[in-house]
């Protein structure tokens, strides 16, 4: 049974936080200058999400949604990538985040993913 996450957005910065489990504490993850996760490794349990420049992450442009590189996976230990890649592509994570690759040749893959502003009434902006 998936749990109502809580939302705090700090109108001044800019800032979305997301829990789905307030006040545990876990790893932290930068998945790019903008996205941050927070997780239980042994559980492999997303814990919450941070989003600086939210309104950017969730701005629309002529041609739909902006894409975002998941620089960030470069710099993790590949035990700890493998956990983090499982976790942001599956719920709760998924809700918001939507990851998918961009290939500019045959043998490069680069990581990406949009964001997905909460549904219905979750935040004010």
């Amino acid at each position: 049974m998936e749990r109502t996450p809580l939302y705090t957005y700090d109108e001044e910065g800019d800032i979305l936080y997301i829990s789905f489990y307030p006040g545990k504490k876990g790893t932290g993850v930068e998945l790019n200058d903008h996205i941050l996760l927070r997780f239980n490794r042994e559980e492999k349990k997303a814990l919450g999400l941070t989003f600086l420049d939210f309104s950017v992450l969730v701005q629309m442009t002529d041609m739909g949604p902006r894409s975002w590189p998941l620089t960030g996976l470069a710099n993790i230990a590949t035990a700890i990538r493998d956990v983090v890649v499982e976790i942001i592509t599956t719920a709760p994570v998924s809700h918001f985040l939507k990851v998918s690759s961009y290939s500019p040749s045959l043998y490069e893959v680069i990581p990406i993913t949009r964001v997905e502003k909460p549904s219905g009434e979750a935040i004010l902006m």
